[in-house]
């Protein structure tokens, strides 16, 4: 069975919904906190994915995610960056994306550390609203197979930026774009609300190079149950909820 590395850490709060969406896609999950981990790298070799789930790890004090991106940087960044070279699968989810952003391991590179942020929403105002993105990426093994995605956000910093337009221009010609917000109808670009944090070129998630280092703005495991869609009895009952496709793909990239 997949083994599957949830890292826990202070202010962290969707440590077990995304433990218990990783097991009803069939993957084994376990908690592990961050300092389990600093103390003993070697840990993360018996897990094929890590995930770093949402919240407010140290409660944002110095940024969203800046001090367990520090820790990642500082202790553990050869330890994650040996689970993706070993074909291995390493995922952030809201705060968890914007702790890999800020650790350098996306969208990867020693440019991506000091090129491309996340920052507070344009409307200044914490979102909480269901979105809708579609895959933007060829590479990237968690939306492959996807045509379009709804779930919900929640986040007072959710705005992918870039230093300059290079820095612009090298996400898209890199293909490190995962996901993109769309409007109710799948138009582009998708304007406010749509796009809830006013991010560059509508970007809800991103990519690296390998295409198995992926984080979202958006929360997949809140969206594993179709009774959590806002419109479930509008939707078809066998449709599987958009959540936990993400968490499918996963644990299918290993068994295919």
């Amino acid at each position: 069975m997949l083994n599957v590395c949830v890292i826990r850490a202070a202010g962290i709060n969707c440590d077990r919904e995304t433990v218990h969406a990783w097991r009803v896609a069939g993957a084994e999950a376990q908690l592990v906190h961050v300092r389990e981990l600093m103390e003993d790298p070697q840990r993360l070799e018996q897990f094929q994915v890590v995930t770093i789930p949402g919240g407010f790890s140290y409660g944002d004090d110095l940024g969203a995610g800046k001090i367990l991106a520090e820790q990642l940087h500082l202790r553990l960044e050869d330890a994650l960056r040996g689970v993706v070279d070993r074909d291995g699968l390493l995922i952030g989810i809201c705060n968890g994306f914007q702790v890999l952003v800020k650790a350098g391991l996306l969208p990867g590179g020693d440019w991506g550390r000091a090129r491309v942020s996340i920052v507070a929403n344009e409307s200044a105002r914490f979102e909480d609203r269901w979105v809708r993105m579609v895959p933007a990426s060829s590479r990237c093994v968690i939306v492959a197979g996807i045509s379009s995605l709804q779930m919900p956000v929640a986040h007072g910093e959710g705005r992918v930026v870039t230093a300059d337009g290079e820095a612009a221009e090298r996400l898209r010609r890199d293909d490190c774009i995962a996901l993109r917000y769309v409007g109710a109808g799948g138009e582009s670009p998708a304007g406010y609300p749509a796009n809830p944090s006013g991010s560059l070129d509508d970007i809800a998630a991103l990519t690296d190079a390998t295409g198995r280092v992926f984080g979202l703005m958006p929360h997949p495991e809140r969206h594993i149950d179709r009774t959590q869609h806002p419109l479930w009895t509008r939707r078809a009952p066998g449709a599987e909820p958009d959540g936990l496709r993400i968490f499918r793909n996963a644990v299918e990239y290993f068994a295919g």
